[in-house]
């Protein structure tokens, strides 16, 4: 399969399992809109809101990349300089998820 298949229908994939996260992420964040903090600390410190939050910010953080990195392709001419635009969003993309989601399973 060539690259760009695959990163279309790696975005296709992301992009449907965003749909109910996305979903949840909003009712969830209107349910706690008005709480205090320790309310929300309790939200997200329960094992089901840790879990499906965890996987909405890596899926939406690997959707994030693959679409701002086919704008790289599109807009950048210079391939030194889109490789180091890529490599720069990867390490963010990573790393961003990544400490997230330890600041959350460190809530307690």
């Amino acid at each position: 399969m060539h690259t760009s298949t695959k990163k279309w229908l790696f975005t296709k994939i992301s992009s449907l399992i965003l749909i109910p996260l996305m979903i949840w992420f909003l009712l969830s964040i209107v349910s706690i809109y008005d709480k205090d903090y320790s309310e929300i600390l309790a939200f997200f410190s329960k094992q089901p809101s840790k879990i499906l939050f965890s996987i909405f910010i890596v899926i939406s953080f690997f959707f994030s990349a693959l679409t701002i990195s086919e704008i790289f392709e599109d807009y950048l001419n210079n391939d030194k300089i889109k490789n180091v635009a890529n490599k720069v969003l990867y390490f963010f993309a990573i790393s961003v998820p990544l400490l997230t989601i330890l600041g959350i399973y460190n809530l307690n």
